[in-house]
């Protein structure tokens, strides 16, 4: 059988819509995180909730990545008039748009700065993925030890100091106030 001649189209509508408001950012204890930027990307994506899609925002310099997932929290807005921020410790990169189900492990409380504005708080939600194997036995803050926090904080100030923004460590509090701090930015309730 003969296939030339024959011209095949085929049409597939892909409804690519990514609403999150129906999404609450915390239930069963668990923190619905939406991944932007995923472990070991060079690239940082940003959900534009205009255009309903993910776009590129900006390259790292050359030798940079994110070290871990980075996503936010969808129906909350932060200070810098953002969904809060999570920073996602998992086995293996997830992709953007991802919905990832979180235990909450504490928050990097944080100030910012950028040219010509205001100090404003930008804190940082520390979350391991639920289904994570490496981190599954990760409750507190803690148990991840001294060096690969400080290696967070440290990520953190060299990410703003490429963008011109200082990031002032605050110090860091339990999952407990990350949880209180969900609560007090959830635009869902």
């Amino acid at each position: 059988m003969s296939f030339s001649g024959i011209v095949f189209i085929a049409f597939f509508k892909i409804d690519f819509q990514m609403e999150y408001r129906h999404i609450e950012p915390y239930e069963d204890g668990r923190l619905n995180v939406i991944i932007e930027t995923p472990k070991g990307c060079a690239n940082k994506y940003d959900y534009d909730p205009n255009l309903r899609l993910f776009k590129l925002k900006k390259m790292l310099p050359l030798g940079n990545f994110f070290p871990y997932n980075f996503g936010f929290l969808p129906n909350t807005i932060a200070e810098d008039g953002d969904p809060l921020d999570v920073l996602v410790l998992m086995d293996e990169p997830a992709w953007p748009g991802c919905l990832v189900p979180c235990r909450p492990l504490g928050i990097l409380l944080a100030e910012q700065k950028e040219k010509h504005k205001k100090k404003y708080r930008n804190d940082r939600i520390i979350a391991a993925s639920a289904a994570s194997l490496s981190y599954g036995l990760v409750n507190e803050l803690e148990d991840l030890g001294p060096v690969l926090l400080k290696g967070i904080e440290t990520f953190f100030k060299d990410y703003n100091k490429n963008e011109d923004k200082i990031f002032t460590p605050l110090g860091w509090g339990k999952a407990k106030k990350a949880t209180q701090l969900v609560n007090k930015h959830n635009i869902g309730q």
